[in-house]
């Protein structure tokens, strides 16, 4: 695992794209001080990220008591009240959709949820939706767009539902119409990967205009297993796949697909769920006063912009 210097310095470099910059000025030799003072400090440091450290981090983002959505908005958000389907086929039970308070300011929230035992899990799939799950995210973000209300969402799947059914129902265009309505909104967007971020199912839900990721989190475009089974035809090599690609906070923020780290207790989130909600709320709301001052139209020019960079080389 990362240090705290290491951790900051990433953080930091993350940042520099989104800062109010004067006229003129340019970021690129702050970003290779930063840069020469994270390699400083990796090079001092004892040890490297290892095989088994990466995949601890995976662990623990599957850990079967890490806190789910409405763990977290039972524990942050007041008068919470849940939105049902899609107005059109059904309630999808992956994911979850509602109004309630954060901070005394009304917010939707849409998010990814899990089961706990094996009757909740069927009848959550997993965690991963259906294209009715995404219709119903997308009426709500629009219903907050209408009233000026922000956007939390919480990311926490495998990936979207790769049955038959889903398919034909218009899984890819679900995913792709719910990126551009997120894209659209006037409204103060944030995004955060509390658990599993994987592929298109979750990057659904993360076009937002803060994207953070929970300390034992991952993010990543196919899960270890799915790249072990592709690259070497081999589930076993899941532990290579993943170190090879590294999914875990700290590398996607150093490569700049997310914009902060949120601290967890020491053990993970489901060492201690209120700490944890309570460290998750700090970030929320942080992120959200960083945006909320700007224009709609800038708020939209900017989210445009920074997704269109990522992949960018140069």
């Amino acid at each position: 695992m990362p240090g705290e210097a290491e951790r900051r310095l990433r953080e930091r470099l993350g940042r520099l794209p989104s800062l109010p910059l004067l006229r003129g000025t340019r970021t690129a030799g702050e970003a290779r001080r930063l840069g020469d003072q994270l390699r400083s400090v990796r090079d001092g440091a004892t040890a490297t990220a290892t095989e088994e450290e990466i995949w601890r981090v995976v662990e623990l983002a599957r850990h079967p008591d890490r806190p789910y959505a409405l763990d977290y908005v039972a524990r942050i958000v007041e008068d919470w009240v849940e939105l049902h389907g899609d107005r059109g086929r059904a309630d999808d039970g992956a994911l979850v959709t509602g109004l309630g308070r954060l901070a005394g300011r009304t917010v939707a929230i849409v998010g990814h949820q899990k089961g706990r035992d094996a009757k909740e899990r069927y009848r959550r799939q997993f965690g991963m939706p259906y294209p009715e799950g995404y219709a119903k995210a997308m009426r709500v973000m629009r219903l907050a767009d209408r009233f000026g209300f922000p956007v939390v969402s919480l990311v926490d799947t495998p990936g979207a539902y790769p049955g038959v059914a889903a398919e034909q129902h218009g899984q890819g265009g679900a995913i792709a119409r719910s990126q551009a309505t997120m894209v659209g909104l006037g409204v103060p967007t944030v995004a955060c990967v509390i658990g599993e971020g994987g592929s298109g199912g979750a990057v659904a839900l993360a076009v937002a205009d803060r994207v953070l990721m929970q300390e034992n989190a991952i993010y990543s475009v196919i899960s270890p297993e799915g790249c072990a089974a592709i690259l070497w035809r081999d589930e076993s090599e899941k532990k290579k796949a993943a170190a090879a690609f590294k999914p875990d906070a700290a590398h996607c923020l150093e490569l700049g697909v997310i914009d902060a780290v949120v601290p967890e207790p020491a053990g993970g989130a489901q060492a201690d769920p209120d700490e944890a909600a309570r460290l998750l709320r700090e970030a929320l709301l942080a992120a959200l006063a960083e945006v909320e001052g700007l224009p709609p139209d800038e708020r939209r020019r900017r989210r445009r912009r920074k997704f269109r960079e990522m992949g960018v080389y140069a």
